[in-house]
């Protein structure tokens, strides 16, 4: 059995995840959404939200996992008997970042493949940072995230907004 790990902050998990996530489970027997905790980036959403966001979003998928970590990924990776690290490249300009993080975890663990899909066209542009963003400021982003992530954004950003 071939597992692939999807490791992100996924905050929030968004359309052009999912589209990943799905064209994964069509090449590997296993996908977990690892969802790591990220304190530096300072999430909107804590871990077990996002947890429970990616369950929700995917669970229409039979062969998808999610699982918050907080360890090193390869060693999550290696925790979970999986041979991929799945990620998503959407602009040429993610390409060097990424391109350093593969040669990285190929350092610590090299056993560990790196595989890189890109998102389907229409959902190339689309960030969690910018999803964020847009909906804190009132836009619509309904065409870009699953409706239970999008109730979810509204109740952080109302809560935001009320000071708490």
């Amino acid at each position: 059995m071939t597992t692939v790990v999807y490791p992100g902050t996924f905050d929030p998990i968004t359309k052009g995840h999912y589209d990943l996530v799905v064209r994964a489970a069509k090449l590997f027997d296993h996908v977990i959404i690892a969802v790591a905790a990220s304190p530096k980036k300072k999430p909107l959403f804590d871990l077990a939200e996002r947890v429970r966001l990616a369950l929700e979003v995917t669970r229409d998928l039979p062969n998808v996992t999610v699982s918050g970590f907080e360890n090193l990924l390869v060693d999550f990776v290696k925790e979970n008997g999986a041979t991929a690290i799945l990620r998503g490249l959407r602009a040429v300009s993610d390409f060097e970042y990424e391109f350093q993080l593969a040669n990285m975890n190929r350092q610590l663990a090299p056993h560990v493949e790196s595989v890189f899909l890109t998102p389907t066209e229409h959902l190339s542009f689309i960030s969690s940072t910018m999803i964020r963003e847009v909906s804190f400021l009132g836009g619509d982003v309904s065409k870009f995230v699953h409706p239970a992530v999008g109730v979810a954004l509204k109740n952080a950003h109302a809560a935001a907004k009320n000071g708490h």
